[in-house]
């Protein structure tokens, strides 16, 4: 890819990317300094599906203000735009981000739809630097201009001015900074004629559940949500202690069966992973889920029978099983299911194993997944924004910042006038897609992520309570690769050829 030319945006020039408000003398009563909005505009070439691409890559910040018009904090952003594309109709623009809440979008950035990915080992640690990064012949732009987010406190986004961790540490507060920004993109691009779309990854599908009601609610309608691994409503998953709630077990089971397939460890390997998930699904929510109800009304006969069968999806010992009284967290079997082999599986993907330092041990002491690749995102995307994107600083780009940001985060949510301890972004789907009954959503679910398990998000989606006509609207991906779908390059392949058309029925006039 060849630079050709790097511009640094004048405060004077509003319409290319600078505040219109900014003025000495709000910066000087402003708890925090307040940055001048800055950018760094290059050129680039792609070759996708055999065709040359021309784009503009910009890095840049966004300000944004609160209800009283004083600046809260600057987000930063890298966004695509493909040049001298000569269509009937505008381009799609979609917004992109991770999750955690408090991780930068590199993932989806540098790994999956970005112009450009680091290479890392399939299902195992990719070896310390130097690393490759190459030309990405899975991108999304032959589909959609594309804007990757930071969210505050994550790459160089920081909080500014009057802003303060509550204007954005929260279920509805990091729903609404998102908002505000996309607001001031599009107005400051020229893009609110764009066709829109929404992908999240991970926490970052909460924040795009959220955000298309929270767009719909400001006049902004999407064409598309595009949900990969999703987390919806916290109140399906582990809301409290391991045995307050069945359902978790239930919709976990289906993960723990495909973990144990990939790494043959069940008793009869099916040769279909996909028709053998049918049946630990059916049995999840029909068997099992009736043994759980019953607690400890349980037969010694009928709790052997489960335990048996739990045996049989899982691979796991029945004597495990009967000890933990048929209900196995996903700690608990990503720890268990190797054991004898001295490995543990990763969280977000369990195709990736791992040593621990206690062999009997509970728990796996760490995520292998997350070991495994965590180096070379970092270190290749710094790389690629100080020198292909230009974007020189001293500043430490935060990949991420859990620590800080979770010791603020509000994980309630204001819902039908009422405050919830805990966060159901599905009714705000729901809200959306009724109010906008165009609006196309995909699901896109690694079968091998105990972060967020495929036949959770698919519970979640089946109880919104859509009307009949629209529930046609939801269309699923499944792949064989984990939380991260792109790291596995055949799944990566696979999701984008799922998107393709999607993008093709959203856009559908």
């Amino acid at each position: 890819m060849r630079k050709i030319l790097v511009a640094l945006l004048l405060a004077m020039l509003p319409t290319a990317g600078m505040s219109p408000y900014a003025d000495a003398t709000v910066a000087k009563a402003a708890a925090l300094p307040v940055p001048e909005e800055r950018s760094v505009v290059t050129h680039h070439t792609l070759t996708l599906d055999g065709r040359r691409l021309r784009y503009t890559a910009t890095a840049g910040n966004l300000l944004l203000r609160n209800d009283e018009n004083q600046v809260i904090g600057s987000m930063f952003y890298v966004a695509y735009t493909a040049d001298g594309v000569k269509n009937p109709v505008p381009r799609p623009l979609t917004f992109l981000f991770n999750g955690g809440p408090g991780s930068s979008s590199i993932w989806l950035h540098m790994g999956a739809f970005g112009p450009v990915r680091v290479e890392t080992a399939d299902a195992q640690a990719t070896p310390p630097a130097p690393y490759r990064i190459v030309s990405n012949h899975y991108s999304l732009l032959d589909r959609s201009d594309l804007v990757f987010i930071d969210a505050m406190d994550t790459g160089f986004s920081r909080l500014a001015g009057a802003g303060a961790p509550k204007d954005f540490y929260g279920t509805d507060a990091d729903i609404a900074s998102f908002g505000k920004f996309i607001e001031r993109y599009l107005s400051v691009n020229n893009r609110w004629n764009s066709p829109k779309f929404l992908l999240g990854e991970s926490y970052g599908t909460t924040r795009a559940a959220g955000l298309v009601d929270w767009m719909q609610q400001h006049g902004i309608a999407c064409n598309g949500v595009i949900l990969q691994s999703s987390y919806l409503n916290a109140y399906v998953d582990f809301p409290g202690p391991p045995l307050s709630l069945d359902l978790p077990y239930e919709l976990y089971l289906p993960t723990m069966a495909a973990t144990a397939w990939y790494h043959s460890k069940l008793p009869h390997q099916p040769a279909d992973l996909a028709a053998f998930l049918q049946q630990v699904r059916r049995f999840a929510l029909d068997d099992y889920a009736r043994a759980l109800d019953r607690g400890d009304r349980l037969t010694p006969a009928e709790t052997q029978t489960i335990a048996q069968r739990l045996h049989d999806y899982t691979g796991l010992p029945v004597k495990f099983l009967l000890e933990t009284r048929l209900r196995v967290t996903p700690g608990r079997f990503e720890k268990e299911l190797l054991r004898a082999d001295d490995r543990i599986t990763g969280r977000l993907d369990a195709r990736f194993l791992g040593f621990d330092r206690d062999r009997v041990g509970e728990r796996p002491s760490y995520d292998p997944s997350d070991a495994a690749i965590s180096g070379a995102f970092t270190a290749a995307f710094n790389w690629y924004l100080r020198n292909d994107l230009d974007y020189r600083t001293s500043r430490t780009y935060l990949v991420t910042d859990y620590p800080a940001v979770g010791k603020h985060w509000n994980n309630g949510q204001r819902l039908d006038g009422q405050e919830w301890p805990l966060m159901d972004v599905a009714e705000n789907l729901r809200d959306a897609m009724v109010k906008n009954p165009n609006l196309k959503v995909f699901s896109a679910n690694g079968y091998f992520d105990f972060a967020t398990p495929f036949f959770e998000t698919e519970y979640d989606l089946d109880h919104m309570g859509l009307p009949a006509a629209l529930r046609k609207n939801i269309t699923y991906g499944y792949y064989e690769s984990g939380h991260m779908i792109y790291l596995h390059l055949a799944a990566l392949a696979a999701y984008r050829a799922d998107l393709a058309r999607f993008y093709t029925s959203a856009t559908r006039q």
